[in-house]
This record gives structure tokens, C-alpha cells and sequence, in this order.
């Protein structure tokens, strides 16, 4: 039996979309520039946590995925 993936979290905070993972160090933060059809990333984690089973490579393709369903869902427009 596997386990089950990690649940990542995502918090809006103003203009901000907070993604992190409970438990570890991972976090990044996503907003989107005006007239920009894209989230720009900022305060990245830098490192893998030896905590927990997940790379940091695949938390941030986790994390850009969740943001991006957060924007649309707070009709950030159109978000690729």
C-alpha cells in the first residue's frame, strides 16, 4: 500500500497566493502582475526537507498547479 500524497495548503493573502506544504519548510508565494496572463513566483523555498518523502522540484510543480487553480477560482482572469 502507498501512502497517500502530501496535502499541499493554499492561503490568499491580499494579492498573494501562499502555497506550502505542512510539516516542512516548503513554501512559495505566486502573484499575478497586471495586464500579466501569468503567476510569478517569489519567496521560493531553496532546498529539499529531509522531513518529508517530496523533492522540492515536485512540490513547486504541485504548488504552480494549486496556485493556478486558486487564480481562476478568484476570477484572476486568464491564468496559463
Amino acid at each position: 500500500m502507498t501512502s497517500p500524497e502530501p496535502k499541499l495548503r493554499a492561503q490568499v493573502v491580499g494579492d498573494d497566493i501562499i502555497v506550502t506544504l505542512p510539516g516542512s519548510h516548503y513554501s512559495v508565494t505566486y502573484y499575478k502582475p497586471t495586464k500579466s496572463p501569468e503567476l510569478i513566483a517569489k519567496c521560493i523555498s531553496d532546498r529539499d526537507d529531509p522531513r518529508v518523502a517530496m523533492s522540492l522540484s515536485e512540490f513547486l510543480t504541485r504548488a504552480w498547479r494549486l496556485a493556478n487553480d486558486k487564480a481562476r477560482e478568484l476570477g484572476w482572469g486568464w491564468v496559463v
